[in-house]
C-alpha cells in the first residue's frame, strides 16, 4: 500500500513597492532588482504595487520594465493588471490569505502569504506604516520593525536617539510646521541665528524624507524661503543642517545567524555636476562610489563600530545604511541611517556587501529568510 506524500509548498514572498511617496519611482527601480534577484526555485513570488494615490494592485512580475530608461521613471500605474482591482491582505493573525477585489465581480484568492518584502521607501511605507499593518495581519516581513522603521524615518528623532546613545552627529535646527505656517518671520529668523553660529552654506531638507529629494543647498538669505518650501513640499516638518567639511563614507549593517555585521565602507567622491549628491546625481546620471573606500584600517573599523552601534541603537532588523562623514580632524559624525536603503543595480548597499563577499542572490535571500526566522510582535 503506497502512501500519497505531497511535497512542502515553497515559502511565498510578497514584494510590496511603488507608494504614496515621492519616491514612488526609485522604489519601483529597486523592486524589479529584487524581483530578478529572488530565486524561484527557492519561492514563489507575488509582487503587489501601490500606485501614488494608494492602490494596491496586482502587477506584472516583469523587472525589465521597472527600471529608468531614457532618464524616464517607471510606475505601478504602469505595470498594473487592472485600473480599478484592488489587492487586500487580511488583518486576521489567523489568516495570511490575499484576495483581489474587481468592481462587479467575485473576490478571487491570491493564496497566502509567507513573508512580505516591503521595497517601499519613504513615507507610508519605511516610516513605520506598512510595518504596523503587517505586525495586525500577523505576517513576517523584510527590515526594521515599527518604531526603528518611524525613527529611521524622521532626521530629528533619528538624531535625538544617536545623541542619547553617544554617538556624534552635526549641528541642526527642526521648524516645525506651525512654526512655518504661523510665524514664518520668526521660524526664519531661528534658521538665521543657526547660520550664524554654523555659517553659511546650510542644507534645507523635508525631515521624514529620503533619496536625496526636496534638498537645497542655501548659500545665503536670499535663497531660504525659496528652499524651505521646496522642502516643504515633500514634508512640512524640515530639519536645517549645518555643511560638514569632510568626505562622504557610507556602511552596510546586515544581520547574520549571530547578530549584525558591518560591510566593507563605501566612499561617495565629490560630484562635480552638482552641488551634492543629490537625486540625479543618484539615480539618473549614476554617480559611483568607490568600493571599499580607501580610508585604512583604523578608520574602517570604527566606522564598522559606528554602523553597528547606530544599527542597535535605533533597535533596527535585518539591514540598515549608515551614513557619515569623515572629518578633517579624522573623526566621524554620522549623518543618518537608511532602514530600506536602495537596492537598483548602481545602489550602495548592495555594492558593499558584494565587496564583503555576499553577492546580490545571498543579500536578499539572507533578508528573506532573517524575516521568516522572526516573528511578529513584540520580540
Amino acid at each position: 500500500m503506497s502512501e500519497n506524500t505531497q511535497s512542502p509548498r515553497k515559502p511565498r514572498v510578497a514584494v510590496v513597492f511603488g507608494g504614496r511617496s515621492s519616491e514612488h519611482a526609485i522604489s519601483v527601480v529597486t523592486a524589479g532588482a529584487v524581483l530578478s534577484a529572488i530565486d524561484r526555485d527557492k519561492y514563489d513570488v507575488l509582487p503587489i504595487g501601490i500606485t501614488t494615490d494608494g492602490r494596491w494592485a496586482l502587477t506584472a512580475d516583469a523587472p525589465e520594465r521597472m527600471a529608468i530608461a531614457d532618464r524616464t521613471l517607471p510606475s505601478v500605474t504602469d505595470l498594473a493588471e487592472s485600473e480599478t482591482g484592488g489587492v487586500a491582505l487580511s488583518v486576521d493573525p489567523a489568516s495570511r490569505e490575499v484576495v483581489l477585489n474587481e468592481p462587479g465581480a467575485v473576490p478571487r484568492a491570491l493564496g497566502e502569504v509567507d513573508v512580505v518584502f516591503p521595497m517601499l521607501h519613504g513615507p507610508y511605507g519605511e516610516d513605520g506604516t506598512l510595518q504596523g499593518l503587517l505586525e495586525l495581519s500577523g505576517v513576517p516581513y523584510v527590515g526594521a520593525g515599527v518604531l526603528a522603521s518611524a525613527v529611521g524615518q524622521d532626521k530629528e528623532y533619528m538624531k535625538r536617539v544617536f545623541v542619547s546613545f553617544g554617538l556624534p552627529v552635526g549641528p541642526y535646527e527642526v521648524i516645525r510646521p506651525r512654526e512655518w505656517e504661523q510665524n514664518p518671520a520668526a521660524a526664519r529668523k531661528k534658521i538665521v541665528e543657526f547660520a550664524a553660529d554654523h555659517g553659511w552654506p546650510l542644507f534645507v531638507k523635508p525631515a521624514r524624507g529620503g533619496s536625496s529629494m526636496g534638498i537645497t543647498k542655501v548659500d545665503d538669505l536670499s535663497g531660504l524661503d525659496e528652499a524651505v518650501e521646496e522642502a516643504r513640499r515633500h514634508d512640512p516638518k524640515i530639519i536645517v543642517e549645518s555643511l560638514i567639511r569632510g568626505r562622504e563614507i557610507e556602511c552596510g549593517v546586515l544581520e547574520f545567524e549571530d547578530g549584525p555585521r558591518a560591510s566593507v565602507p563605501a566612499e561617495i567622491p565629490p560630484v562635480t555636476d552638482h552641488d551634492f549628491y543629490d537625486f540625479e546625481a543618484k539615480y539618473i546620471d549614476s554617480a559611483s562610489g568607490i568600493v571599499p573606500a580607501p580610508i585604512g584600517d583604523e578608520a574602517t573599523a570604527e566606522i564598522q563600530r559606528l554602523a553597528v552601534a547606530a544599527y542597535e541603537a535605533v533597535s533596527c532588523e535585518g539591514l540598515v545604511r549608515a551614513d557619515f562623514f569623515l572629518t578633517e580632524d579624522g573623526g566621524f559624525v554620522i549623518n543618518e541611517i537608511n532602514t530600506m536603503p536602495g537596492f537598483t543595480p548602481i545602489s550602495m548597499y548592495p555594492r558593499m556587501w558584494q565587496e564583503s563577499g555576499v553577492a546580490y542572490p545571498e543579500l536578499v535571500d539572507r533578508l528573506i529568510q532573517a524575516a521568516l526566522n522572526r516573528s511578529t510582535g513584540l520580540r
